[in-house]
């Protein structure tokens, strides 16, 4: 069924998260979106809560056992036993772990949360954002110039990669993580000095 959203109107949620706060990279980041023609229609700080952030992360058991077997793979990859490194090998457990990882890596401080609006903002914001593994992120996108995390070395450390930002993947995505952190009245229509231009 075709959308009569105009494309221009496409929206996706960006998360900073609490690296990229720490960073101070949070002013890069929002220019890249801007200078990209991309406009911001809603911004703000948070500390987001535990709750917030469980509800933020798929907690099906297919999802976790995935996130699981991923970690075990980077295990293998680089050498290490799961086994050894955290107590078992079962991809369900270890998912579970990562997971938790995570919920403690976003609530470990303030995040910048914004929605951003424009063509194709989805794509647009992932290719800025670059590949999900800073260390395998192309130079020139926010996680290749000012993160070099990795699996490895996450997993080692039993935390969660540091990759500086989330992005909204897909429509079911964003219309979830949108009722998640806003309200529809946090969100700004605008014109830019350079829609004319840019449309």
């Amino acid at each position: 069924m075709a959308s009569d959203t105009h494309p221009r109107e496409e929206r996706t949620v960006l998360i900073i998260k609490p690296d990229g706060v720490r960073r101070g990279v949070m002013g890069e980041i929002i220019s890249r979106m801007e200078n990209r023609g991309l406009k911001i229609v809603a911004l703000q700080m948070v500390q987001p809560t535990r709750d917030m952030i469980d509800k933020h992360y798929p907690s099906d058991d297919g999802w976790i056992t995935r996130v699981g077997e991923k970690t075990m793979e980077t295990y293998e990859k680089n050498g290490m036993s799961a086994k050894d490194e955290v107590g078992t090998d079962d991809p369900k457990e270890i998912g579970q772990m990562a997971r938790e990882w995570i919920l403690d890596f976003m609530c470990s401080g303030p995040v910048v949360k914004m929605v951003v609006q424009g063509v194709h903002a989805r794509a647009s914001v992932r290719k800025l954002a670059g590949a999900t593994m800073p260390s395998a992120a192309e130079l020139g996108s926010i996680r290749g110039d000012y993160s070099v995390d990795s699996a490895a070395a996450a997993n080692r450390d039993k935390r969660a990669v540091r990759n500086l930002v989330h992005a909204s993947e897909t429509q079911e995505e964003y219309d979830n993580e949108f009722a998640l952190w806003f309200t529809e009245d946090e969100v700004h229509e605008y014109e830019r000095s350079d829609d004319g231009i840019v449309f």
